[in-house]
């Protein structure tokens, strides 16, 4: 016989408690005073009173019904038609001050049977526990004529009760409850945190742990620690390449990196990282593919305008449902509230691409409590949302070393399937821009480092650099092959050179996809060193194959 669920009409705590909350079950919310408890249980009442499943709601000395009632009417779920029709509020504070036990469960079992309600609520119990100065055997045989009368009746019930982690052990009300949820708040500097925990739950396959949730004027919002993929997940296109918009980046990434990747640009502040951001969605929103951006830095009206500089009109992607922009800059937010916010967005407009700019920004608009779990949560985002298809850009600042390369100060890189570093070199005299690709999974993709340059138009990648080693260090030095010993041809010429060279031979498909130069960049290249040279032309199977027939000067 399969258990009956009922929604709890509060967002996210459907999930925490594995589907709903089991019909008929006798329920327990504890948790210390402010965390939530009243608010809680007026909003699942709410939810699920009816004409034909109405509520009794029993008070006890904490709070006169009229006072509650003035506060929590202020919620966006509070119904007052709902007030003295289906959902009857009861005062119990005379029959718990005259300690009168019997009194209290006769006067409980008198309004539950005149009403045959679908809900019963006790707020809060724990002042009856108190009010009662018997010892624990009768305090628990009342517990349990309680909990028989009100499973008897076939009402969903909850006990509300303020009860420290001390009181838990050998208590009977924890015993004989079949559901169990405590409700905590932690402050921590600036900052006060609410979380959730399903200790007990029969019959149900409840989410372990600490779940955050929030109080607003719309009444409690859950968030889930566990996240799901999107809608669709199972029918996912064939994998294909998706531009990131950079002129000579896509070339360096064999063709760009595959849909349902994560790609990490890593890079010290002014390197171009929120520039790549841009070429990426605006990229996709050029292509029928909408996008998210999670801002932690900049402010949207200044990004969206100089994305507009560089030729994206991403505002008009957003009127048109195209884009949709979030702008974080709370310290007191949870990861997970963060997260769900964003794989909302993403399944509102069917988003394809997500950028989020920074993962420092992120960190730093998380409460001080939560920055434990930065990197569990975002594995966990990161994984629900390419698992769905979603193509992921993180951008991440790091600081410049000159005796080591950091690719994240969090150790998050495992994450990315794709990682491409900017770095800052000094080269002749002169602050050069370089970057390279890292890493990336199931592809080739270029060895070289290159110079790139960014303009008001945005980014755009240039020639290999070449004649130097050590540039990673940003103290590069020139190597053994000189520019002289190769007289007369370009930086681009000679990386091509070098390519041939180590390969032996190579077809121009083989070399745009090892070197990462778009195509006519580097026919001009092989054209000028076959005309100087240092490469034949030999026709093989069809195929053009180039191969070296000097060797440097010096060599």
């Amino acid at each position: 016989m399969g258990l009956k669920l009922l929604s709890t009409g509060i967002p996210g705590l459907d999930k925490v408690f594995g589907g709903g909350l089991p019909e008929y079950s006798f329920n327990l919310i504890a948790g210390p005073p402010g965390a939530g408890k009243t608010t809680l249980a007026h909003q699942l009442t709410f939810a699920n009173a009816s004409a034909e499943r109405p509520a009794l709601y029993f008070t006890v000395l904490g709070e006169p019904s009229l006072k509650m009632l003035r506060y929590q009417q202020q919620l966006g779920f509070f119904d007052p038609e709902k007030v003295g029709t289906v959902i009857r509020f009861i005062d119990l504070s005379r029959e718990v001050l005259a300690e009168d036990p019997a009194a209290l469960l006769e006067r409980i079992v008198q309004h539950v049977e005149q009403t045959n309600p679908a809900i019963v609520v006790v707020d809060s119990f724990r002042t009856v526990v108190r009010a009662y100065v018997g010892g624990d055997m009768e305090l628990q045989g009342f517990l349990q004529r309680l909990a028989l009368h009100l499973t008897s009746w076939q009402v969903t019930s909850f006990l509300v009760g303020e009860y420290s982690d001390s009181e838990m052990h050998n208590n009977p009300v924890f015993t004989i409850a079949d559901g169990i949820v405590l409700l905590s708040q932690r402050k921590e500097r600036n900052s006060t945190v609410r979380k959730i925990e399903v200790m007990k739950m029969r019959g149900q396959a409840a989410l372990p742990g600490l779940h955050t949730f929030r109080i607003s004027a719309q009444g409690i919002q859950v968030f889930p620690r566990a996240m799901s993929r999107l809608p669709g997940a199972e029918e996912l296109p064939e994998r294909r390449r998706a531009s990131l918009g950079v002129p000579g980046l896509d070339e360096m990434l064999g063709g760009g990196p595959l849909t349902g990747d994560a790609t990490l640009v890593a890079g010290p502040s002014g390197s171009g990282k929120t520039t790549v951001s841009i070429h990426f969605a605006g990229e996709g929103t050029k292509h029928g593919e909408p996008a998210v951006l999670a801002l932690f830095e900049e402010h949207p009206e200044e990004f969206l305008l100089r994305a507009k500089e560089m030729g994206f009109d991403l505002e008009a992607m957003a009127r048109q449902q195209q884009l949709r922009v979030l702008y974080f800059r709370p310290l007191d937010l949870s990861a997970d509230e963060v997260l769900h916010e964003v794989q909302q967005a993403v399944a509102q407009i069917g988003a394809r691409r997500l950028v989020i700019d920074s993962l420092n920004g992120l960190e730093l608009a998380l409460s001080p409590s939560f920055r434990d779990d930065f990197r569990e949560s975002l594995y966990r985002m990161v994984g629900a949302l390419t698992g769905g298809g979603v193509s992921v850009l993180l951008t991440i600042e790091v600081t410049e070393s000159f005796d080591k390369i950091n690719f994240s100060p969090h150790a998050v890189s495992f994450l990315a399937n794709n990682i491409i570093f900017l770095r800052y070199a000094e080269i002749d005299g002169q602050l050069r821009k370089v970057l390279t690709v890292a890493k990336m999974r199931r592809s080739r993709h270029s060895q070289y480092l290159h110079f790139y340059e960014i303009s008001s138009r945005g980014m755009r990648v240039t020639a290999p650099l070449t004649g130097y080693h050590g540039v990673l260090t940003g103290v590069p030095k020139p190597s053994r092959l000189e520019p002289a010993g190769l007289p007369g041809i370009t930086d681009l010429e000679r990386a091509v050179l070098a390519e041939v060279q180590e390969l032996g031979e190579a077809t121009a498909e083989r070399l745009a996809e090892s070197i990462g130069i778009d195509p006519p960049a580097l026919s001009r290249a092989l054209a000028r060193l076959v005309e100087l040279s240092y490469l034949i032309e030999i026709q093989e199977d069809g195929s053009v194959v180039y191969r070296s027939i000097v060797r440097p000067l010096g060599r």
